[in-house]
């Protein structure tokens, strides 16, 4: 007997130059699946499905989850958005998601910043 399917067409956002060179793995029901950047249908059991995303590099992050019901036949968008950096969890969801992590991105970026100009003037300064 066959059991009826359906599709979640999962859409990971990024590609891999602007995702720190590492794609997201995916499991659902617990079970891993391939992955790849952009639009990807994934053929599943009708019915609820779990899907849990994660990225790994020097520890894992970007960690989402969501449940979805999945009719005969019925094609289910999910959308997921990687961290921009490891200290922060990812995005998923059922329409197009924004990349969380973009504000203690530029934070940092800008102490950075500050402490190179500092450095500079005080180069400046002491010759």
């Amino acid at each position: 007997m066959n059991q009826p399917t359906g599709i979640i067409r999962l859409t990971i956002q990024g590609s891999v130059m602007t995702s720190n060179m590492i794609t997201p793995t995916c499991r659902i029901n617990g079970h891993p699946v391939p992955t790849r950047y952009g639009a990807q249908d994934l053929t599943v059991w009708a019915g609820p499905n779990h899907l849990d995303l994660e990225a790994q590099w020097m520890r894992t992050y970007g960690q989402a989850a969501i449940d979805v019901d999945v009719a005969p036949g019925q094609v289910v968008e999910v959308f997921y958005a990687a961290p921009l950096h490891q200290f922060a969890r990812g995005n998923i969801g059922l329409v197009k998601q924004s990349r969380p992590g973009l504000m203690p991105l530029l934070g940092c970026l800008g102490v950075f910043v500050v402490v190179l100009v500092l450095l500079i003037v005080a180069g400046i300064l002491a010759s």
